[in-house]
């Protein structure tokens, strides 16, 4: 068998990342070997669970302190994540696109403008670790332009290593990992609702399921479908909300789902 200088290159680098499995500069050392392959601009080491994620590394933030905007995503702003919400809905390992997951109106929603493009810029993948019926570890890799088919391709080539890093990582999250895998009233539907009762226009139960899914980037037929309604239905429960709401925008609504998260 003939081996190549990239041949012994790799195999160098993936015995040095086992190496470093138990030591605190794990995800750093994982996601530049990445960068060896496929350029990466940002990424984060995470836990899906049924409260709060709980991030356990991500890449280094170039102002001053700590990323304000990702502070809120773990605030509240990780509910209309298509990741999350993805995952949530079907607990999956694999490797997973931006594509895959977002709904048709993605990229119109205040998500997408005011978090989205400023953290993330243009494309995300994620590897997805599922390590029991609520918990899934995940590793998300943000670049400033697309990720062509080829470089999703060799993503997806060394996705059987990679997911068995990351799961012999959690051994040693192991104390944190436990603690977020405690029972939790969904986030979502407590604060929002209780934010709404202290305005005093509280919201129905459907109502709070169309606003959260409008707020996520689903049209009103993929939002119809997912309730088992009509569009038109969608239509009078979006009336019905900014008129309990006593607002005239999507923009406005999303304002008041982020000051809710974040007062919770």
């Amino acid at each position: 068998m003939n081996l190549t200088l990239q041949d012994v290159a790799w195999h160098r680098s993936v015995g040095q990342l086992i190496e470093c499995v138990d030591r605190p500069g794990f995800w750093l050392a994982l996601t530049r070997h990445f960068d060896e392959y496929v350029n990466v601009d940002s990424w984060v080491a995470l836990l899906f669970s049924n409260g709060r994620p709980h991030v356990f590394a991500e890449s280094q933030y170039e102002g001053d302190g700590s990323d304000p905007l990702f502070n809120d995503y773990v605030k509240g702003l990780y509910l209309l994540d298509p990741f999350y919400i993805a995952n949530r809905e079907v607990l999956k390992s694999g490797l997973f696109r931006l594509s895959d997951v977002a709904p048709e109106c993605f990229d119109q929603t205040d998500y997408y403008k005011l978090y989205f493009t400023h953290n993330v810029v243009s494309d995300e993948v994620q590897y997805n670790v599922q390590l029991d019926d609520s918990r899934t570890l995940c590793l998300s890799l943000g670049r400033k332009k697309r990720f062509s088919p080829e470089e999703i391709a060799l993503l997806d080539l060394m996705r059987p290593w990679v997911a068995a890093l990351m799961r012999q990582r959690m051994f040693f999250e192991g104390v944190l990992a436990e603690k977020s895998a405690a029972p939790q009233t969904p986030q979502w539907q407590g604060s929002l609702e209780e934010a709404m009762k202290q305005r005093g226009t509280p919201l129905t139960a459907r109502e709070l399921d169309v606003v959260r899914l409008m707020l996520s980037g689903r049209s009103n037929k993929e939002i119809a479908y997912k309730l088992a309604i009509s569009a038109e239905t969608v239509k009078v429960h979006r009336r019905n909300v900014y008129g309990k709401l006593d607002i005239k925008s999507q923009s406005e609504l999303f304002s008041l789902f982020l000051k809710a998260q974040i007062e919770s």
